[in-house]
């Protein structure tokens, strides 16, 4: 069982940067762990996700060269560095993990999820 805790958000200003961290607890090794994010009423994003050991990460084309996905795996932590933020990044973020890579950007495949944390970006 694993279990997926986020925290880190709060309000930024348009252009400014926030960094979410999650932190796993349980059996993690050979993960993939994952963000996500949700606006109400639309469907869950895939945004970034890594397999560190592996050298795998990849990202959606919404947020690359924005968002920066990094894992320590001595501390079982996952962080999300979001820099030139936008109004259109508001939303809940959520931290997720499967076993493999394979279709991660599909919330469906992933396995466990955290219970989200917001972030709000205003112009």
């Amino acid at each position: 069982q694993v279990q997926l805790v986020e925290s880190g958000g709060g309000s930024a200003q348009a252009g400014g940067s926030l960094r979410l961290s999650c932190a796993a607890s349980g059996d993690t090794y050979g993960y993939c762990m994952g963000w996500f994010r949700q606006v109400p009423g639309k469907e869950r994003e895939g945004l970034a996700a890594i397999k560190s050991g592996y050298g795998f990460s990849d990202y959606a084309d919404s947020v690359k060269g924005r968002f920066t996905i990094s894992q320590d795996n001595d501390s079982k932590m996952v962080y999300l560095q979001m820099n030139n933020l936008k109004p259109e990044d508001t939303a809940m973020y959520y931290c997720a993990a499967k076993r493999g890579c394979t279709d991660w950007r599909y919330p469906a495949k992933m396995n466990y999820w955290g219970q989200g944390t917001q972030v709000t970006v205003s112009s």
